[in-house]
């Protein structure tokens, strides 16, 4: 091996290690805990490490959204693969977005709520972000209805889901009603589909 790829292996290494630590201090402490200098002590390498491989915790921040985009498409590629017809399959995925987003609260901040350096809707959007929007999609696409934009009505879907989560999350809906709103929201988006 030679030591430049040593070197970008070790680098690699210590780009997930901070993102792994943000991630981690985020859940239990909430993104106001994650500063560099914090991350620095809890990886046990100096701030200008830190800075040598992001900016600052914006950049740490989109790091983890990224990463997040990733593990959600895999999470709703699997829950649409393995239902069974129209309905079912856009009833699981609203069921594995939303569970996504309650089992990983401060990750789901980094992807939705929080500014992040992503560039969202557009061809220039990393490749995860595209990932989970056409996963989203493919579950939306068998209830478009003839003159129906599927892009706008998959944004619809996706922004009811959403909605569910945040005011679930803040209180404002209680959470023992959860199923029955995704079955609403499925039942609406699916009428007719079997």
């Amino acid at each position: 091996m030679s030591i430049q790829t040593r070197r970008e292996r070790e680098r690699a290494e210590r780009e997930r290690l901070i993102v792994t630590a943000a991630r981690e201090l985020a859940e239990a402490e909430g993104w106001d805990a994650v500063t560099t200098r914090r991350l620095a002590a809890e990886i046990e390498y100096s701030q200008p490490v830190l800075y040598s491989h992001f900016k600052g915790k914006a950049a740490i921040m989109t790091a983890v959204a990224v990463q997040g985009f990733t593990e959600m498409a895999a999470e709703l590629r699997a829950a649409r693969t393995a239902a069974d017809g129209t309905r079912e399959a856009l009833a699981a995925v609203g069921a594995a977005y939303t569970a996504f987003a309650r089992r990983q609260p401060a990750l789901y901040d980094a992807m939705f709520t929080h500014t992040v350096e992503l560039p969202f809707a557009t061809p220039q959007a990393p490749s995860a972000l595209r990932e989970g929007f056409t996963e989203l999609l493919r579950a939306v696409e068998p209830v478009v209805a003839e003159g129906e934009d599927p892009g706008l009505l998959t944004e619809t879907y996706w922004a009811g889901l959403h909605g569910l989560v945040t005011l679930m999350r803040s209180g404002r809906l209680p959470a023992e009603a959860h199923e029955r709103r995704l079955a609403l929201l499925t039942g609406h988006f699916a009428a007719g589909a079997s």
